[in-house]
């Protein structure tokens, strides 16, 4: 249960941090942090929470992520499930938290709230081929990042400096094609809050692609680097 409650608070820190800036900040007129500063701000919370609940759960924080862990050998499959819902919980509950907040001036609009999405949805108006190879590539190569970086032969203490900064590199790539998922938690929990049915209809990309992702980077990795048993 620990290591559930983790996955909650983990999820729903990084929904409120990354999403958050990309809805408060990203545009803020004069000041807005632009792309590069809502893909800094992705990274920022996967890499402050894995040194926070790194040691209780691992810190997934992403259904893909603890896909590519289980078919890697990294992690038990009876957990995977649980922690799935955790992870998707706590992405609602992030996104509720932002939505209060940013449904809280007179004349707010959320728009499409930092959702994921192709074709009219997508930032630079990428079709749905571009969005699927972008979130499938992308995803096996943060999962290859992971489990490299918490490979028991890797230094510990800078898995999370490598795992964050992954995840800002990514942004940076992806952030005009799909406004970045390679996490269908995240992905989840913004489209509920737009009710908008379109972006709602494409949320099967943003849970098949980063999971195809995921798997094949957990079956390329465990080829390379097998754990010793």
């Amino acid at each position: 249960m620990k290591k559930l409650v983790a996955e909650f608070f983990g999820t729903m820190w990084l929904v409120l941090g990354g999403c958050g800036s990309a809805v408060l900040a990203a545009a803020f007129p004069e000041l807005g942090i632009g792309f590069a500063g809502v893909a800094l701000a992705f990274g920022l919370t996967v890499l402050t929470m894995v040194y926070a609940i790194g040691h209780i759960s691992g810190c997934h924080l992403n259904p893909a992520v603890s896909v590519g862990l289980w078919i890697g050998g990294r992690f038990d499959v009876k957990e995977l499930i649980p922690y799935i819902v955790a992870q998707v919980l706590g992405g609602i509950a992030g996104a509720a938290v932002l939505y209060i907040i940013a449904t809280g001036k007179s004349g707010a609009e959320i728009g499409t709230f930092a959702s994921n999405g192709y074709g009219a949805y997508s930032p630079g108006g990428y079709g749905m081929v571009a969005a699927l190879v972008c979130e499938v590539v992308l995803t096996f190569f943060f999962l290859i990042v992971i489990l490299g970086a918490t490979h028991s032969k890797a230094p510990k203490y800078l898995a999370g400096v490598a795992i964050g900064l992954c995840l800002t590199l990514i942004h940076l790539i992806s952030i005009p094609v799909t406004n970045t998922s390679v996490n269908p938690a995240r992905s989840t929990s913004q489209a509920i809050f737009t009710g908008n049915g379109e972006l709602i209809g494409q949320l099967w990309l943003f849970w098949v692609a980063p999971i195809i992702g995921a798997i094949l980077a957990g079956i390329v990795y465990k080829y390379l680097s097998p754990e010793e048993e």
